[in-house]
Order: C-alpha cells, then sequence, then structure tokens
C-alpha cells in the first residue's frame, strides 16, 4: 500500500542550535505524524546533539558540506536528493537556504515554501540590493512565503516584491507548559555561583556571534554599575551560550573589574530551568525575526529588555512587558538596565504581563495550525483521505 502521508522536506543552511533551526523541530514535534512524514536537509552539516531534539520517528537528516555562498553548483546534488526522497513539500529557510527552491522546481517537488525569519549581521535592516535581487530571482520557483512578523513580511511585500496572496505573517509559538514561571521566587540554576536569593540576575541566551552581539550587553553592564555603584552589591549578569565573541566580553568585564559579577555558562540544554533562575532577560541583537529566546522568557515570565531590531518591537511592549532600545548603544542599554534593577516589583508586574501575553497571542498550538494550513493547501489530492 503506497505511503498517504506527504513528506516535508526542511531545508536549512546549518541544523545546530539557533532559534530558527529549534522551531523546525518545534514544528516536526508537533505537527500530527499520523498525517505528515519529514526530512530535514542541511546545506552544510548537522550537529547530532541538537538533532537529538527531535523526537517524532522516522526523521531522515541529510547533510551536504556546501562551500560557502549562493550559486548554481549545489543544484543538482540537491535535485538528485528531492527526486530520491519524492517529498510533497519543500519548506526553506532564510537567504542561505533559499537556492535549494530552484533544485526543487527542477526536481517537479509540486509544493514549494520559504520562510523569512530574520537577517542577518550584513544586513540587518534589509537594504542591500544584492540580497534583494537574490530574493526576487528566486521568488517565481516559490508558491508561498512566510515571513515571521509584520516587518519581514512588509519587506517582503515592498522589496522583493511577493504577491499579497502568497504571502502569510506567522509568529513563533513558544511552549508556555515547559516555559513556566518559577515557583516561591526564583529557582537555583546548576552550577552557577550566584545562589543568594537577595541577588538581582539579569541573563542572555544565544549563540555568541556578532549579530547577538553579545559586547554590548557586557559594555552596558559595566556602564550601569560605574553610574549607580550601589548596584555592585545586588546586581549579577549570566551568559549562557558560547561562541566567537565570548572571549570579548570576557576581555570587558575583566578591564572594568567586574569578572566575579558576571557568570559564563557556555552552551546549555537546560534553558528553560536557566529562565527559572533569571529575574530579567535581555538581548541586544542587532537583527531579529521573531526571536524564540524573547518568547521563552516572557513564558518565563520575566521582563525582557530588547533592541529595536526586527520583530522584538511587535513581541515587547514598551513600559509594560520591558523596554525597548536602539541596537548597538551601550548607554541606551545601560539605562534600561538600571531602571529594571532599581524596580523590582514593577519589573516582576512586568513579567507576569509579557506571560499573558504569551498565552494569550503567542501559543505553539496556534503556529502548528497556522503552518499546517498552507501546507494542506499543497497536499496531494490523493493524499487528503488519510486525515
Amino acid at each position: 500500500m503506497p505511503e498517504l502521508r506527504p513528506l516535508i522536506c526542511h531545508v536549512v543552511y546549518r541544523f545546530a542550535v539557533g532559534g530558527l533551526e529549534n522551531g523546525v523541530v518545534n514544528l516536526i514535534n508537533r505537527l500530527p505524524p499520523e498525517r505528515w512524514r519529514h526530512a530535514v536537509v542541511s546545506l552544510t552539516h548537522i550537529d547530532a546533539g541538537f538533532a537529538a531534539r527531535i523526537h517524532t520517528s522516522g526523521v531522515a537528516l541529510h547533510a551536504l558540506h556546501k562551500p560557502p555562498g549562493q550559486g548554481c553548483m549545489q543544484w543538482p546534488a540537491l535535485a538528485r536528493l528531492f527526486r530520491d526522497l519524492r517529498p510533497a513539500i519543500v519548506h526553506t529557510r532564510n537567504l542561505a537556504a533559499l537556492e535549494a527552491q530552484a533544485a526543487a522546481w527542477w526536481a517537479g517537488v509540486p509544493g514549494r515554501v520559504h520562510g523569512e525569519h530574520g537577517r542577518d549581521v550584513e544586513d540587518p535592516h534589509g537594504t542591500s540590493r544584492k540580497h534583494q535581487w537574490m530574493r526576487r530571482a528566486y521568488r517565481p520557483f516559490v508558491h508561498h512565503t512566510i515571513a515571521l512578523g509584520r516587518e519581514l513580511a512588509d519587506y517582503c511585500r515592498t522589496r522583493v516584491g511577493t504577491p499579497p496572496e502568497r504571502l502569510h505573517t506567522i509568529y513563533n509559538g513558544v511552549d508556555a507548559e515547559c516555559f513556566s514561571p518559577a515557583q516561591n521566587g526564583r529557582a537555583a540554576i546548576t552550577g552557577c555561583p550566584f545562589d543568594d536569593p537577595s541577588l538581582w540576575i539579569l541573563g542572555t541566551v544565544g549563540r555568541m556571534l556578532t549579530v547577538k552581539s553579545q559586547p554590548t550587553l557586557a559594555r552596558a553592564f559595566v556602564t550601569a554599575l560605574r553610574d549607580a555603584p550601589l548596584l555592585r552589591k545586588r546586581v549579577r549578569l549570566v551568559f549562557v551560550g558560547d561562541g566567537p565573541l565570548r572571549a570579548e566580553c570576557e576581555a570587558v568585564l575583566a578591564e572594568a573589574g567586574l569578572s566575579d559579577l558576571a557568570w559564563f555558562a557556555g552552551q546549555r540544554g537546560d534553558v528553560p530551568e536557566v529562565m527559572r533562575g533569571l529575574d530579567g532577560f535581555v538581548l541586544p541583537s542587532l537583527a531579529e525575526g521573531i526571536s524564540n529566546t524573547i518568547l521563552e522568557a516572557m513564558a518565563s515570565a520575566l521582563p525582557v529588555i530588547a533592541t529595536k531590531v526586527g520583530a522584538n518591537s511587535e513581541l515587547v511592549e514598551d513600559g509594560l512587558t520591558g523596554h525597548l532600545v536602539e541596537a548597538g548603544r551601550p548607554d541606551a542599554l545601560a539605562l534600561a538596565l538600571r531602571r529594571l534593577s532599581e524596580s523590582p516589583a514593577e519589573a516582576r508586574r512586568m513579567g507576569q504581563r509579557g506571560r499573558d501575553r504569551v498565552l494569550a497571542k503567542y501559543s505553539l498550538a496556534s503556529m502548528v495550525r497556522n503552518y499546517e494550513a498552507i501546507y494542506n493547501c499543497m497536499r496531494p489530492p490523493e493524499t487528503r483521505s488519510s486525515r
């Protein structure tokens, strides 16, 4: 008997720890397995530890180890893979994986979806004519474009020329049961040296890459404690994640004599527990789409300080669920750190408002329903009876 469940082939540039990739995992794990099958294609590499987060059985993983850059050299290998897998839908994410749409068309894949999750540090505001031209060049191969937030949807419509009938806005969802507030006060983080309940702990979570701009947070922390010396007694900073910017952050804090007031936790697999061990969350990014970590922090009832980039302003209500600041401005970020740390009662109220907002608007179930509605539009007729 032929397999009636359509195969969705999720194509990403890399499959390792990251917000975009975590969204793929959430979608695979929560789409009804009796209705869909999945494969993941990474144009570069697959991290086995991260891939273990996929709980759905039978998901095939393919790493192509391509060299950097866009181009047609990878198309034959991709087309052969698509012909072998015979997916009903190929779903690419972001510009780095968009070239796979041409190969999917070449291989005769009937359903083709592209997701815009955010821009990288090379083009944080979407002004690069080269990137706009590349997206326009691949546009004819894409049946449906999914933008994560209004700002990216506006970009796709006005700069790329995506037809409105093919453009959809979907917000990331967060598991509000997994990411939930600590009970009876802040929880202890395993391995964290800051266990005094009188402390006020601010933290950030993310790969330590240029686009995430953690050194801006380190400099803001130095400035905040210089301008408000009394905060040295109670405010602490936690960095979760790893990458090339870690050394710069450590150097900034060491030069100011504040190394003992910050903890570098490295990459962690217990982010929900880490969130429950914080009093406030900070995201100093230079560019974002819909930030999973902001949603996770809000679901954990943490007040959020974030930069005014991407869809951050759609998630964080300035003055109600946290504070928004200009990107790349340590002085502005320092002021927000002080405002949050000097008003802990209001900060807790902000955190609760943020969780209420997540429960009302950013549920994981809603996200999955919205994606499945688009996939169903492209479901082959012979498989519809399997629902």
